[in-house]
């Protein structure tokens, strides 16, 4: 069975413009994904939405626009993401874990090695969904540039993964004429269809997203973006059927 990483993005999980998690969009998730792992699939999210949590368990009006202010709505707002998860999966009778990481404890080989054996501990067990995030109370690469695209990919490289999975708002890339891009092989055209719009929960837009793409490809490793808010398509997309944008590798297959 495939190992897949699932990256879910702010725009995705909350609502009231960022300042609240959707607890619909989470048990819908848990839906598809508990019937990957129950096919056998291992999935690992990594998840994106503390400072939208935080906002509301510190009952502000506003997402701040300050870094100090976005981390306390991290720290705030990472046990109620967290909440929510383990809600959504208990349902399927499934339970979560945590991993908070940093770009350092990835590169760093001592560190690296201890996320990806607790990772294999965690899937090993059966009936946990391990949920990753960037740890923005001492990091702050994914607040500033790409709410945790980069970290989804150097989260698949560290799992091995056979697929990763980008959930945003956004239904896959898309041409001039707005038309879905089913199926990209070359990165330079992709990067060149990039619009400098994007969603107004996204940090990174499109564009840090195909570089998570970009450094899952170069480790053999296909992806897929897809529209976070589409029924059904996360399953579709776990068996790389035509839904979002996705980028093969010599390797991919239907499985």
């Amino acid at each position: 069975m495939s190992r897949l990483v699932l990256k879910f993005g702010t725009g995705v999980l909350s609502r009231l413009d960022g300042r609240a998690l959707d607890a619909v969009q989470f048990r819908r998730i848990a839906d598809e994904v508990s019937e990957l792992v129950k096919a056998g699939h291992s999935c690992v999210l990594v998840s994106s939405a503390a400072i939208a949590a935080g906002v509301s368990v510190l009952g502000l009006e506003n997402r701040p626009e300050d870094l100090p202010g976005k981390q306390a709505c991290a720290a705030a707002g990472q046990p109620e993401l967290m909440r929510m998860w383990a809600t959504a999966f208990r349902r399927h009778g499934l339970s979560v874990a945590q991993l908070l990481l940093t770009h350092d404890d990835i590169d760093s080989r001592m560190r690296h090695k201890n996320a990806r054996n607790t990772l294999e501990r965690l899937l090993e067990h059966g009936g946990i969904v391990p949920v990753i995030n960037e740890n923005d109370s001492v990091a702050v690469e994914e607040l500033r540039l790409g709410d945790n695209d980069r970290l989804s990919a150097e989260v698949a490289v560290l799992f091995q993964a056979d697929k990763l999975l980008v959930l945003t708002s956004s239904d896959g890339l898309t041409d001039q004429s707005k038309k879905r891009i089913p199926i990209i092989r070359d990165m330079e055209k992709a990067f060149n269809l990039v619009r400098p719009e994007k969603g107004r929960m996204s940090v990174g837009g499109m564009k840090t997203k195909l570089e998570a793409v970009q450094l899952a490809l170069a480790a053999d490793i296909p992806a897929i973006i897809i529209d976070g808010k589409k029924k059904g398509d996360i399953v579709k997309a776990a068996a790389f059927q035509d839904v979002g944008t996705r980028f093969p590798t010599p390797r991919t297959k239907r499985s």
